[in-house]
């Protein structure tokens, strides 16, 4: 790639690419790649100019070098497939547009013509109007008809013009303001499924989803998500498609059926033919799914949009008591340009919307903004262990075997059943193997995944399962080896332990070693300091591993032991009493606990499912992810407060100015609306 440095400064580079053109997909193309390469913190492109200023934290002839090697054949298929370009480009030129032609009318047109288009241009704002009268309903756009009516009928087609001048720009800004929110925050909630595995001839293979294509097969299994659109070539599943649809219950998915990317997969398995490639309809689902769901808006989003509506006949009785009592109809118009209902019910949705998309810069992702308020209000916060206070990847510390069974074949077995259903432990396994450079090709036959218990499968004509000392002795009656108890009675205390059997027999011990994580202490404090006043740890870990965890975390309580559906009930007890409920987990079976709690919130590289069911995830690169959560979430209510504070002062003022004489109709108007677009813009900026 060919370029010249326009400018730079100490870890700032001002680059143009020498290419006559640069289109918008190749912009997007550009910036995926420079935001791949580890060292530049932050990225700009500028299409129009061909330019990209770079921040770097990095060598400069590294950065150079990094540079020139790009090409777009290569980044064919750019890791940003939505971006925010084209809709402010739009935006941007309606924008240009409008005030041109505006400034055109005022200097160039007659005033007949001035006069015949404002009347063409009120025709919307007066039916409009007259629909909300017949309808019976006290609406915004009813004080609009009304002032811009009662400004043509006295021959004021300037006031009329700036007025519908001023509603336009306001609208056309708040579209932009508001698709520009929903994009953002639906591009963070985009898929994240880096590989799948492909049906081939020779077996399944490890694949990454960018070289899947249309008429391809992939294998999917309970508690995966299904990554894209298809249909189901053989098995049968139960598929939750809550992100989707709002349906609460699974519903089943035999072959011929169609299935969704972005749902997930709850209980059995099956082949998909892949009837979409990557980058295709899943965001407009999303996009869709945050436009139109209700049910996630928050509390202060419903109580704002319904006090607009209710302070309309309040403006509309101000206006006519002004005009009784001055009959004045000028102070009467400049009572009815103002309203409530503009900013009431725009900068609410954009204050919840940009904290989301602030969220999503701590990567956190937040699916309402109902969740954000029951953060902010929640005194309780529920940890799993495994994978959340303990440390997201855990390893193999040791394999101890029994009878005669030798150890690398022991690790390879349970690598080659785990592999299938990624959880942390499972993945450390799975790790453990291919360190030791051992390929476990498939050799059994279908694998049952028992939730909370462990896996089952047939090699070679044996049963082997592997999980939990629970399922293994207890469930499935295996037994240990004979003159072995000893060893057995003597496995490391310190580590978690994953019991595998072959024909119902103990045949190893994979020692898992769960390191808690630096910052769990810190960050369970912290909540204290913000006001969580109950922090509780669940962990089917026996009661001495658990209470030496609680004690290094500074846990309130904590349960050792405890099944999924324990989990849950404790969850439910606990809401039942009357506390606000947060619970973390990142498992299969933290899924009902998540499902029972006021917010439940999953981590990024847990269970498919345990992500779809929760209401917030977060990546747990850093715990204290919850904290910066917790103080967005409190920031969110006391912004809202102080909105409200804002709209009904400022509004106030207006109407109060405009009965006196002092505001011109179309001065309260643009009041209003510069008013509107400033609570607005307040309401997108960070509230950290």
């Amino acid at each position: 790639m060919k370029f010249q440095i326009m400018h730079e400064s100490n870890g700032r580079m001002r680059i143009r690419l020498l290419q006559n053109r640069m289109t918008m997909e190749q912009a997007d193309q550009w910036e995926s790649y420079l935001q791949t390469i580890s060292g530049i913190t932050r990225v700009t492109i500028h299409e129009r100019t061909r330019c990209a200023i770079i921040w770097y934290q990095m060598d400069r002839a590294d950065l150079l070098q990094h540079i020139r090697r790009f090409s777009y054949e290569r980044q064919s298929q750019p890791a940003v497939v939505h971006s925010s370009r084209a809709l402010n480009r739009k935006y941007q030129e309606k924008l240009v547009g409008m005030v041109a032609f505006k400034a055109i009318r005022t200097l160039f047109f007659p005033s007949p013509l001035r006069a015949a288009y404002a009347v063409y241009q009120s025709v919307p704002y007066l039916y409009r109007g007259f629909r909300c009268l017949l309808r019976r309903q006290m609406h915004v756009e009813l004080l609009d008809g009304l002032s811009i009516g009662i400004s043509m009928l006295r021959r004021d087609f300037s006031t009329a013009s700036s007025v519908m001048f001023l509603l336009g720009l306001g609208e056309m800004l708040e579209e932009w303001t508001h698709k520009k929110s929903v994009d953002d925050l639906a591009r963070s909630m985009s898929l994240n499924i880096d590989r799948v595995w492909l049906k081939t001839p020779d077996g399944e293979v490890l694949t990454p989803l960018s070289q899947i294509q249309a008429g391809d097969q992939i294998a999917i299994r309970m508690g995966s998500m299904i990554p894209l659109d298809g249909v189901m070539q053989d098995g049968e599943i139960m598929v939750n498609q809550a992100s989707l649809t709002g349906e609460s219950i699974p519903v089943p998915k035999r072959p011929g059926t169609m299935v969704y990317a972005g749902t997930v997969v709850e209980e059995g398995e099956g082949t998909l033919l892949v009837e979409q490639q990557p980058g295709g309809t899943r965001y407009d689902k999303i996009v869709s799914m945050i436009e139109q769901s209700e049910k996630l808006k928050s509390t202060a989003e419903n109580r704002a949009a319904n006090l607009a509506d209710r302070l309309v006949p309040y403006t509309l009785a101000g206006s006519a008591l002004t005009w009784l009592v001055t009959r004045n109809v000028t102070r009467a118009l400049s009572v009815l340009m103002v309203d409530f209902s503009c900013a009431l019910k725009l900068a609410m949705p954009l204050a919840v919307l940009s904290a989301m998309r602030e969220a999503g810069a701590y990567h956190i992702t937040v699916k309402g903004g109902k969740y954000l308020e029951a953060v902010a209000q929640a005194d309780t916060i529920v940890f799993d262990k495994t994978g959340t206070l303990t440390h997201a990847c855990p390893v193999v510390a040791q394999i101890i075997t029994f009878g005669t069974q030798d150890e690398n074949e022991m690790l390879r077995l349970c690598a080659c059943l785990e592999e299938h259903f990624p959880h942390s432990i499972a993945n450390a396994v799975v790790q453990a193997a291919r360190d030791r450079g051992l390929s476990h090709e498939e050799m059994h036959s279908q694998v049952e995944y028992l939730v909370a218990h462990g896996i089952a499968s047939t090699v070679n004509g044996q049963k082997v399962i592997v999980g939990s000392a629970h399922f293994v002795f207890e469930d499935e009656g295996c037994t240990i080896p004979a003159q072995q108890q000893k060893k057995f009675d003597d496995l490391p205390a310190q580590f978690s332990h994953l019991y595998l059997a072959i024909g119902g027999e103990l045949a190893a011990v994979i020692c898992i070693s769960d390191p808690l994580r630096t910052e769990a202490a810190q960050v369970v404090q912290a909540l204290k300091e913000a006001g969580i006043r109950r922090t509780v740890m669940l962990t089917g870990d026996s009661e001495r591993t658990a209470a030496a965890i609680a004690a290094q975390v500074g846990v309130d309580e904590y349960r050792s032991e405890v099944l999924p559906e324990d989990k849950a009930r404790f969850v439910e007890q606990a809401r039942k009493e009357g506390h606000i409920v947060i619970m973390l987990g990142d498992g299969i079976n933290d899924s009902p606990a998540l499902s029972a709690a006021n917010v439940g919130i999953a981590i990024l590289d847990g269970a498919a499912i345990a992500r779809e069911i929760a209401d917030i995830t977060i990546s747990a690169e850093d715990l204290f992810e919850l904290v910066y959560l917790r103080r967005i979430s409190t920031a969110l209510q006391q912004r809202i407060r102080s909105n409200y504070r804002f709209v009904i002062g400022f509004n106030g003022s207006l109407i109060a100015l405009g009965a006196a004489g002092v505001l011109l109709p179309a001065s309260s108007a643009m009041l209003h609306n510069l008013s509107t677009l400033g609570v607005s813009l307040r309401s997108m900026t960070n509230l950290l």
